[in-house]
């Protein structure tokens, strides 16, 4: 009997990534879970990365330390930066980290290879988000035909996908997707700027993004915010 073929799928702790993740597992593919550890403030997603990649039953789980604080030119990766607090604007915000999806999926990629692994899962979204340009439709094709050119595997024809199944949902698409799954998405974090007693601050755009989610589903928050965030 064929065993079926891996997939390396980015898990990042956060909502996105795991409903993701989980839509692969739902295809019938053994999952090898890739976090990374780049010395991010909000560190604690790497626990949330850790509880989703056992709940799904990762055949493995890395957890790949880069340190993009050297680089800085983050919130995100700088404490000299402060996180907004003022909504989602117009413009790409300062948690924004310079190429981070370009060098996460070039990660991902150099596992699938060396795996075996042809498809690659990534969580990224394109409505509901902060206008990151490295979440666009046309980056994720450029990348995927770059990978082609890239590889070995992909100058011998056999080329790698890129996944992104979330790309053109809502978030309140993606909560709802998660429901259907029947996942715990309280065991995810998408917090920017973790509170004292690892609470959600429900200040940033990723904490009222979440929650927006969650109230334009329907569906009950599981999250614990220090404030709750705004909907409007």
């Amino acid at each position: 009997m064929t065993q079926p073929i891996p997939v390396v799928a980015l898990v990042s702790g956060g909502l996105d990534s795991l409903v993701s993740a989980a839509l692969a597992r739902e295809a019938g593919h053994p999952l090898l879970a890739l976090s990374i550890d780049y010395n991010q403030r909000h560190q604690v997603e790497l626990a949330a990365a850790r509880r989703v990649a056992r709940a799904l039953g990762a055949v493995r789980h890395v957890v790949l330390p880069i340190d993009l604080s050297v680089f800085g030119g983050s919130a995100l990766t700088d404490d000299a930066i402060a996180v907004p607090k003022d909504g989602v604007g117009a413009t790409i915000p300062v948690t924004y980290v310079p190429a981070r999806n370009t060098i996460f999926m070039s990660l991902a990629l150099g596992w699938a290879e060396a795996a075996g692994a042809r498809d690659i899962y990534l969580g990224v979204n394109a409505l509901d988000y902060s206008g990151y340009p490295d979440c666009r439709p046309e980056f994720i094709a450029a990348f995927e035909n770059m990978a082609e050119l890239a590889t070995k595997a992909g100058v011998e024809g056999a080329p790698f996908r890129f996944r992104a199944p979330l790309q053109h949902m809502t978030k309140a698409d993606i909560v709802r997707e998660g429901a259907r799954l029947g996942l715990d998405m309280g065991m995810s974090w998408s917090c920017y700027d973790p509170a004292p007693g690892a609470l959600h601050c429900g200040g940033c755009d990723s904490c009222r993004l979440r929650h927006k989610g969650f109230v334009e589903a329907g569906i009950p928050d599981p999250t614990d915010y220090a404030v709750v965030p705004p909907t409007s």
